[in-house]
């Protein structure tokens, strides 16, 4: 979360709840998007020095506006510059598939539609933010940026359309059982 935080920081100085739109719409699937971990990461973050903020009232609304400083852009670039690291996907709901023989019939088809729904909810959302992105000009310092955040896009967008396809094929093999 905290270079996640750093980065967009790193494309300009958001408020809290800027970062947390910004999270919830496509990245969420690297990160949680709630406030509470929003909040500890950027107490973090300013208390290593790593980005500050400034007060502002706009429209008669306080407002703390978030910049990453020369400290915070030393320790992204060190971090970005790293090679990737081998992390091991964890998907809590495969432990619910694994004991779902436990549940009575109807619950299963029910928790798997509703899950199957809310797959689809974000991969319409991930898509349309790769559809978006091939419309938006871009200057030419910005052409790496641009071509990496889409495909991290793409990448979510991919996964969920994986996810989709499984659990539905689940479903279908569930009935073929009946």
């Amino acid at each position: 979360m905290d270079q996640m935080i750093l980065g967009l920081l790193l494309l300009e100085s958001r408020t809290i709840y800027q970062l947390r739109e910004r999270i919830r719409k496509g990245m969420d699937l690297m990160y949680s998007s709630s406030m509470g971990s929003i909040q500890a990461a950027i107490k973090k973050l300013l208390a290593y020095g790593y980005i500050r903020y400034e007060d502002r009232v706009e429209n008669g609304k306080y407002k703390k506006i978030y910049t990453i400083t020369d400290r915070g852009k030393h320790c992204f670039f060190e971090w970005i510059n790293r090679p990737f690291e081998v992390q091991n996907t964890k998907n809590p709901e495969l432990v619910k598939v694994y004991f779902m023989g436990f549940s009575d019939q109807a619950s299963r088809r029910n928790h798997i539609e509703k899950y199957l729904s809310h797959l689809t909810e974000k991969y319409h959302a991930l898509n349309a933010i790769c559809e978006e992105a091939q419309n938006v000009a871009v200057t030419e310092e910005n052409k790496d940026i641009i071509f990496y955040q889409l495909s991290a896009a793409r990448y979510g967008r991919d996964f969920m359309k994986f996810n989709i396809e499984w659990y539905q094929k689940l479903l279908n093999e569930m009935e073929d059982k009946i």
